[in-house]
């Protein structure tokens, strides 16, 4: 009899742990990864924004490919020119997980805020979400940044020197 009992407590705890009969559960977070982490239509605000908010890009989308392979680990290409306005989408192609991130030390404080506001999703202060699966993709805005030169780099693979800049002009 007490053999039976145990039996029917552990079945009990295997199906509440389970989640037992009833209705299955609805997640609407279980859907498949997006291709571009920047797609919503209202970003949420990056950590460190202040006032800023984020500034859609009005020029052209330029294209960094993300690697991690035989050749190593970088940007593809490494170093890009863009006009105020205008966008880069950071695609990765392998050897994630990367993400793409500013040093709030060497990014002028002009610019911080309004490259934290057109950074959405952000991990942290200028650090994008890190990214996982081939072809995954993050955008990142320039319009109102100021011009100069911003160096960044992938968080997880800073130490194989995988960096770049971008210069806005």
């Amino acid at each position: 009899m007490q053999l039976h009992r145990l039996a029917l407590l552990g079945s009990a705890v295997i199906l509440a742990a389970c989640g037992g009969g009833g209705e299955a559960k609805k997640d609407s977070t279980a859907t498949a990864t997006p291709t571009d982490t920047t797609k919503a239509a209202a970003p949420t605000p990056a950590p460190g924004a202040g006032t800023a908010t984020y500034a859609a890009p009005t020029g052209q989308t330029h294209e960094v490919k993300m690697y991690g392979d035989d050749k190593g680990y970088r940007f593809d290409p490494a170093d890009v020119t863009v006009k105020s306005g205008d966008a880069i989408k950071f695609v990765l192609v392998n050897g994630g997980p990367h993400n793409i991130a500013f040093d709030p030390a060497t990014t002028p404080a002009e610019s911080k805020d309004q490259l934290n506001a057109n950074m959405p999703q952000a991990m942290s202060e200028l650090s994008s979400p890190m990214l996982m699966n081939p072809n995954e993709a993050y955008t990142i805005s320039f319009a109102n940044v100021k011009p100069g030169k911003y160096p960044f780099h992938c968080t997880p693979h800073l130490a194989m020197n995988m960096k770049g800049t971008v210069t806005v002009q």
